[in-house]
This record gives structure tokens, C-alpha cells and sequence, in this order.
């Protein structure tokens, strides 16, 4: 079914789900996500209020496209971008809910072209930097690596990696990528950006405990009031986002769907000040 993105213009701010894993490893299971996140959102177990006292419930120029759909037999991360382009063509923007990680690299393909000075924030306990992982280019282990070779972002800084290894690290030294690894977390860290941000949240950033609903579990990471913090710490002015990585066949009482849904109405408060 074709996108209804009719009335778009500067000032909405737009949900959108990419029910996309295929470029997966390990498990399955990431694009069952937006729908389950929907529903925690939606919850009557609590509202839409945001922290600022945004109720994004009244909030007009909110609006949920629903999901990609996406035709058998073509790759689905190349028929990302020519979707999500017309959308931000009209001066809308974009909240993505993936999904595996490596919808990230058409979703910026397709900012790039709009804010051509992009910068990203990335959270993640991975840095997603392979230059290939199991024999494919295309794989959610890898999606930073073809953002970088291709230009697409002046400045990349990711917060809460702890599964560098020797290869990752000589990538991360190739392209310049700001790493502030787990171990070097401080509270109350202050981010600052002087052009456009597009934000990639990938949910395994937060520790397990506070997120099981991930593919790879990896302990010592951050509190979900920690990632909440950052994100209204954060300097910068934040034009398009994703939230990524959410498998619900592994969730525990949909405590992660809700940690996913909590951060989804910070993160669209904090798109609202920028």
C-alpha cells in the first residue's frame, strides 16, 4: 500500500514504521517491532505526556504514516529511500521504527540529500562499523561503515559502544568516528552539535536489564533515565531519527516495547524544540 503523504509540510514530524530485518544476524525478529511499539505507545497504561509537559496527544503536527511496505523480490534497504525522500522534500520530519540497524544507511541517504551538512548521533552498544560482517556488506553489523565511505555525514559520534574489537577500531580511526565508549560514560554528559543532527537509537545501548526485547544481549550498558538525560542534555538541533533493533520475540512482558515508546516521545519532544 503506497504511503498517504499528502498535506506534509515544515513542522510535522512524522512516525513512520520500517518493518525491515532481512539484513539481520544471529535472530529474526526486528520487524515485528513498530506495530508492538505502537501499542505500547498507546497503552493505556499511561499517556502521551512528555518530560518538557508536551501531551503529544493534542499535538497536531504529530502524525503516524504507518508502516513501508515493500515489494517481493527487489532488496528492501533499496526501496527505503526513494519512499522517505518525498517526505522530507515536503519539510517534514522523521522518526523511524525499525527494524534491524541497517535501515539507518538508506534512511540517512535520503537526509543526506536534504541537510547536506549532516552530523549523527549514534547510541549503540555496537559500533556498527564493519566493513563487511558474515560475507555481506549490507548487514545490520554494518551500516556506519557505508554511511561514512559515501560522505554522508561530516561528523559521527557514538555513545555506549563496548564490543570494539581490532578491526572495528582501525575503522573507527579510518573515518574519524567520535567513539565514547561505555567504560568512559560519564552521567550527566553534554553533547553538542553546530548542524543538523539526525539520531540513531539502537535499543541494545540500554543495558539488558533494562531492555531484554534485543537480539544481542550486551550487559553494562546504559539506564533507560541515563539515555533519557542525554537526550535532554543534548545541544543540537535533531531533524530526523530512528529507534532500531527491537525484537519483541525476545521481550519480557513488553517492559522493552514500553522503554522503546518512552524514548520515542522524548526523542519527537526533543525534535519539536529543535
Amino acid at each position: 500500500m503506497k504511503l498517504s503523504i499528502d498535506n506534509l509540510h515544515p513542522g510535522i514530524l512524522t512516525i513512520l514504521g520500517v518493518p525491515s530485518d532481512e539484513n539481520s544476524s544471529f535472530l529474526r525478529g526486528a520487524a515485528l517491532a513498530p506495530e508492538k511499539i505502537r501499542q505500547a505507545l498507546h497503552s493505556p497504561s499511561s499517556n502521551l505526556g512528555t518530560e518538557n509537559g508536551m501531551d503529544l496527544g493534542e499535538e497536531l503536527r504529530l502524525r503516524d504514516l504507518g508502516d513501508l511496505a515493500f515489494e517481493h523480490g527487489c532488496p528492501e534497504l533499496e526501496q527505503i529511500e526513494p519512499q522517505v525522500r518525498p517526505i522530507l522534500q515536503q519539510g517534514a520530519r522523521i522518526i523511524a521504527l525499525g527494524g534491524d540497524h541497517a535501515i539507518t544507511f538508506p534512511l540517512v541517504q535520503a537526509h543526506q540529500k536534504v541537510y547536506p551538512t549532516l552530523n549523527i548521533l549514534h547510541l549503540d552498544a555496537h559500533p556498527d562499523l564493519y566493513d563487511e560482517f558474515e560475507g555481506s556488506r549490507t548487514s545490520h553489523a554494518c551500516p556506519f561503515a557505508r554511511i561514512m565511505e559515501q560522505g554522508l555525514a561530516k561528523r559521527l559520534v557514538q555513545v555506549g559502544i563496548r564490543t570494539l574489537n581490532d578491526h572495528l577500531r582501525q575503522q573507527a580511526v579510518r573515518f574519524g568516528v567520535e567513539i565514547v565508549e561505555m567504560r568512559a560514560w560519564q552521567p550527566d554528559m553534554h553533547l553538542e552539535f553546530s548542524e543538523p543532527v539526525y539520531l540513531s537509537l539502537d535499543l541494545d545501548v540500554l543495558d539488558p536489564a533494562f531492555a531484554p526485547g534485543v537480539s544481542h544481549h550486551e550487559p553494562g550498558g546504559l539506564s533507560t533515565r541515563e539515555v533519557i538525560r542525554l537526550l535532554q542534555n543534548l545541544r543540537a538541533q535533531v531533524i530526523g531519527a530512528d529507534i532500531v533493533e527491537y525484537n519483541p520475540l525476545r521481550d519480557l512482558n513488553g517492559v522493552t516495547a514500553m522503554a522503546a515508546a518512552k524514548l520515542l516521545k522524548e526523542i519527537a519532544a526533543l525534535m519539536f524544540r529543535s
